[in-house]
């Protein structure tokens, strides 16, 4: 019998014991998805009217390359499950639980993701334009993802190093297209954004600090309260941006003297 991985809870508190509960699921996800049959949409459909202590349980399922738009997930429990290359354009999954799900390549546009705990997510490549992340737990990683013009108000993002005894677990960005987005009082402290693209964004409040953000593009963004304390900024262009004097911390960032300033 194959180990299955840790549970992996999510909540408001700190990221506690989340590190091992990641590496043991991504150790054991291939041995478990080997031996999962893939659901199409009708199987997905009953597993959601299927409730335990009435959260519906979609647990270490496979539904790569299938189409769930539409779908009403919310609440419900999708840890571990793999979904890359699904379509999930318009899907509600506010409030679930979608911790170390592979959903690599996935379309996501326009999903509801509010509140959604997605803590150790592989969403490479995935396509989140218009998606919801409103106050969501989103720490994984989303290189070369789009989440042009996607909600991301008070996302909880950061990395708590305190409680990483494996290592550190980032939100990781590279490549990433954020174009319009909106990411007010997101906090991506110590996230990897490297050459990401934030052209117009909005990011007033938005916790920035010790992050990787060399190469990155903030033409034109709102940088109004935009805490840079300690982050990477060689390379990155702040071009035409709007609240330069609101910026905290841009004198403790690295390589001001290298970033691209009007």
């Amino acid at each position: 019998m194959q180990p299955r991985a840790q549970t992996v809870r999510s909540g408001d508190g700190p990221l506690q014991g989340r590190s091992l509960a990641f590496t043991c699921a991504l150790i054991t996800a291939a041995s478990v998805y080997a031996q999962e049959k893939t659901l199409d949409r009708a199987d997905v459909l009953a597993r959601l009217q299927q409730s335990r202590d009435g959260v519906p349980q979609l647990v270490e399922v496979s539904a790569r390359g299938v189409d769930l738009s539409g779908i009403d997930f919310r609440g419900a429990d999708l840890r571990g499950s793999d979904l890359k290359g699904a379509n999930l354009a318009a899907a509600d999954l506010e409030g679930a639980n979608l911790d170390v799900v592979v959903a690599s390549n996935a379309n996501l546009s326009g999903t509801n993701l509010r509140n959604a705990s997605l803590y150790g997510v592989v969403f490479l490549g995935a396509d989140l334009s218009g998606a919801d992340l409103s106050g969501a737990l989103l720490v994984g990683n989303l290189a070369r993802a789009m989440l042009k013009n996607a909600r991301l108000d008070n996302l909880r993002g950061g990395a708590n190093m305190k409680n990483q005894s494996m290592g550190l677990i980032r939100l990781r960005m590279q490549y990433a297209g954020l174009d319009g987005a909106v990411l007010k009082n997101a906090d991506l402290s110590v996230c990897d954004a490297r050459f990401a693209s934030f052209i117009g964004a909005d990011l007033e409040g938005a916790d920035l600090s010790r992050c990787d953000l060399r190469g990155a593009d903030f033409t034109g963004a709102n940088l109004d309260r935009v805490n840079l304390a300690g982050a990477r900024i060689h390379g990155a262009t702040f071009r035409q941006i709007r609240g330069r004097d609101g910026i905290v911390g841009l004198d403790q960032a690295e390589g001001v003297d290298e970033a691209r300033f009007d």
